[in-house]
């Protein structure tokens, strides 16, 4: 299968969320460049509305979407991030939402979820499949099903996170977190189109379906559901539509450990003042364990998103 993304559709994507999403910083730290004889930018979308870059690609979306199948209503499923950012862009559009949530999922992703106005549908992640409900849901509702990655509309947003790095300088290396491919696929669509730029993506190491997928030349799906810290990372397989972006276009796949994300949060925390979740924090640990060689190159790294309950936090980086 051909990859059906394009550069144009993430500069289209970037229109509509111009003055919608925020423009995120990219933090720096001497000690880092020094440490790794790079020149680090590390991309903050803890920063982004509703604490990830999953708004880009949930706005973006919804927003595409034909106005008379707007209006019925959206559902998802997701383990918090997607979810939220549905449900405010739902909720910018004054139209209703449906989120299906994992029962364990993170209080504060619930609950902010929650906030922005949509409706919750809890299920077991290690026992049920969140896409049948999620189908079945969109069925009996008429509601337009929305998905966390495998979505072309979604993939362009997320691409939007790349467009405006290399808005700002070139780098040689990029370096993303993987869950089931939305954000690599986006950003990997525009980092080619820039020239040759290495991309390379981070997954926990017991969830490396991504990985496997990517050296074996088709997609492998993981026979059970990853147990890492990293929940947004907790896919079984990348997506139909991700997987052949990510074949074409990215370079390699690396792992960390939980106890590497760990260290990454931990440093984040220290050297930029930030708070990153633990699958926000997986392509810094990449870089900071030494699974990618970034030496005298000019690095892009994703801090995909901080959405974390301060006693999680406090429990993992004390």
């Amino acid at each position: 299968m051909e990859p059906e993304l394009h550069v144009d559709d993430v500069a289209r994507a970037a229109e509509r969320l111009a003055g919608i999403a925020n423009i995120t910083p990219e933090l720096t730290s001497r000690t880092l460049d020094e440490r790794f004889d790079a020149h680090l930018r590390i991309k903050a979308e803890c920063f982004q509305r509703t604490g990830s870059f999953k708004f880009r690609g949930a706005y973006n979306a919804i927003a595409s979407l034909p106005p008379d199948e707007r209006a019925r209503g959206v559902v998802t499923y997701s383990s918090g991030n997607h979810g939220q950012a549905i449900a405010l862009a739902a909720a910018l559009h004054d139209i209703p939402a449906v989120v299906v949530m994992p029962d364990d999922a993170p209080a504060v992703k619930r609950a902010a979820t929650v906030g922005y106005g949509a409706d919750v549908i809890s299920y077991d992640r290690y026992t049920e499949r969140r896409e049948d409900i999620g189908e079945r849901l969109g069925e009996q509702r008429g509601l337009t099903l929305i998905p966390p990655f495998d979505h072309r509309d979604v993939m362009a947003g997320q691409g939007t996170l790349a467009m405006e790095l290399f808005d700002t300088a070139f780098v040689d290396t990029l370096v993303v977190c993987v869950g089931g491919g939305g954000l690599i696929s986006g950003c990997a669509t525009v980092a080619t189109s820039m020239g040759p730029v290495r991309v390379i993506g981070v997954e926990p190491e017991t969830g490396d379906d991504v990985k496997q997928s990517l050296e074996q030349g088709r997609i492998v799906e993981l026979p059970d559901t990853p147990r890492t810290i990293a929940d947004g990372q907790q896919t079984r397989a990348p997506g139909v539509h991700t997987f052949p972006v990510i074949r074409e276009r990215v370079n390699e796949i690396v792992t960390v450990t939980d106890e590497e994300i760990v260290a990454a949060m931990r440093l984040a925390f220290q050297r930029l003042n930030v708070v990153v979740e633990p699958s926000g924090a997986s392509a810094l640990a990449a870089v900071l364990s030494g699974a990618i060689d970034v030496t005298g190159q000019r690095v892009g790294i994703t801090l995909s998103g901080g959405n974390v309950d301060p006693n999680r936090f406090l429990a993992l980086t004390a």
